[in-house]
């Protein structure tokens, strides 16, 4: 009885729908102990009533002699309905919605695709648009682009980071979308990390995450950042040994530096460093009997030289106009930069890198969520970055080389390319000097550079201990 009943009300259904559905019939279709189809007219959809009450649209079609079945989305009333920007296989939709559907799965039939795999496709498309492999590839392409100023990574750190991901966090966290990555699956993660391979993989690991969630927040993107409920040095404080400043970064630490609460000339020092390329002990120790001003150079003496021979620094107008301003401030010192309390001695060991630490914490301070930790910095990477970005530049390596004092093995070839090389040092040090005011200025230092060579050439040919 209860069948023929069940029968009666389908029959039902389906006469008041000969000619097609609408809203007010579809709210009429009650839900039966088992799931029944209703049509639409004919025009190949119907719904399908559960059990539950719920009605969903569907559409049978026959691809390369397969049948298959797309279900278009879920009936949702008119009254609920929000307006859309787009439609998408699996919403809920309207029966006019419904019916828009079917079109375009009747064109993707006819053009030879399976509207069902396209829906698939389309679920997988925004399931990855979430996750976490997704906003990484995002974060670096932000990274790399040339666009991003000084949000732009150098190629050695994205080169590191990716290799990073790729290695440590694809496997695990790659298709996981943003909200399904918790504290402490990525501190179990990390642990293995330090575990296995070391500390320092743990905390660029960590890193990586902090950062692709700022940069997903700084999108817009709701979501709280995993890696800030886990604390750095609980796997390690890893400074990189080996850091050197791009053209953006050299700009954000000076700037960084001039709204630092520090001594306006522990300032000037750290420029000075920076332009003359010395090592900390040299400068520490320097005394204004070394300095000739009317040669426009250092000359340090052997007894303070790593390599205990002498070195003589060539003095940019940069460089000259801070030593002026030096010795303006400290008068009655023999040191370029005496101690503060006691003007016979020089400034302590520390003081320097105390500075840039001040002037790295202000510029941590002063940065959006989004944004990358601006990374420690030493005296000694100020030395490393005037090398990097002069071999970068393309001069001559044996020049750049001897500017920072680095000798030859070979003593005699030594002796003769101090003679040959004073010339060109002196306008590498000025040109050096010039490409540092265009990246203050946030100018690209090309036409310095190409003029420099031009400028470095001619000295090549006039130089000083030269028979020609």
């Amino acid at each position: 009885m209860d069948t023929l009943m069940e029968r009666a009300r389908v029959g039902l259904a389906s006469a008041r729908t000969r000619h097609g559905l609408t809203e007010a019939k579809l709210r009429e279709l009650l839900p039966s102990e088992r799931a029944y189809k209703v049509s639409d007219g004919g025009n190949g959809l119907y719904v399908v009533v559960s059990p539950s009450g719920s009605r969903s649209f569907r559409y049978d079609y026959r691809l390369s002699g397969r049948r298959e079945t797309l279900t278009i989305g879920r009936h949702e009333p008119v009254a609920r309905q929000a307006q859309r920007s787009h439609l998408a296989y699996g919403m809920d939709v309207t029966l006019e919605e419904a019916r828009l559907l079917l079109a375009r799965a009747r064109v993707d039939v006819s053009s030879g695709r399976s509207p069902a795999r396209v829906k698939v496709e389309q679920r997988s498309e925004v399931a990855d648009a979430m996750s976490f492999g997704r906003w990484t590839t995002r974060y670096f392409e932000f990274k790399s682009d040339a666009k991003s100023g000084a949000e732009r990574l150098a190629d050695s750190t994205l080169a590191l980071r990716r290799s990073i991901y790729e290695r440590i966090l694809a496997g695990p966290f790659g298709k996981l979308n943003l909200d399904e990555i918790k504290p402490v699956a990525l501190g179990e993660l990390l642990d293995r990390v330090k575990k296995e391979r070391g500390p320092g993989p743990a905390v660029h690991a960590r890193e990586l995450v902090l950062q692709v969630y700022r940069f997903a927040n700084g999108k817009g993107v709701d979501i709280a950042n995993p890696a800030e409920a886990l604390a750095r040095k609980a796997y390690a404080t890893f400074v990189p040994r080996e850091r050197n400043l791009n053209r953006y970064e050299i700009k954000t630490l000076l700037d960084g530096l001039e709204m630092t609460g520090t001594a306006p000339t522990l300032r000037l020092a750290v420029r000075f460093l920076l332009l003359t390329g010395v090592r900390k002990g040299e400068f520490i120790g320097a005394t204004w009997a070394e300095v000739d001003w009317e040669r426009a150079q250092w000359l340090i003496p052997a007894e303070r030289m790593k390599a205990g021979k002498p070195h003589t620094v060539y003095l940019a107008e940069q460089a000259l106009d801070i030593l002026t301003t030096l010795r303006t401030c400290f008068p009655s010192s023999s040191f370029l930069h005496p101690s503060r309390y006691d003007s016979a001695e020089p400034i302590s060991q520390a003081t320097l890198n105390r500075t840039i630490a001040a002037s790295v914490d202000r510029i941590n301070k002063d940065r959006t969520p989004s944004q990358e930790l601006f990374l420690p910095v030493s005296v000694h990477d100020l030395r490393r970055t005037f090398s990097s970005r002069l071999n970068d530049a393309l001069f001559p390596e044996a020049l750049v080389e001897a500017c920072l004092a680095h000798q030859k093995k070979d003593q005699v070839a030594a002796a003769y390319n101090h003679a040959r090389l004073s010339g060109p040092r002196r306008v590498l040090m000025q040109v050096w000097a010039d490409m540092m005011d265009c990246w203050m200025r946030g100018e690209s230092a090309r036409d310095v550079i190409i003029m420099g060579k031009t400028k470095i050439d001619a000295a090549a040919h006039d130089a000083e201990g030269m028979n020609l």
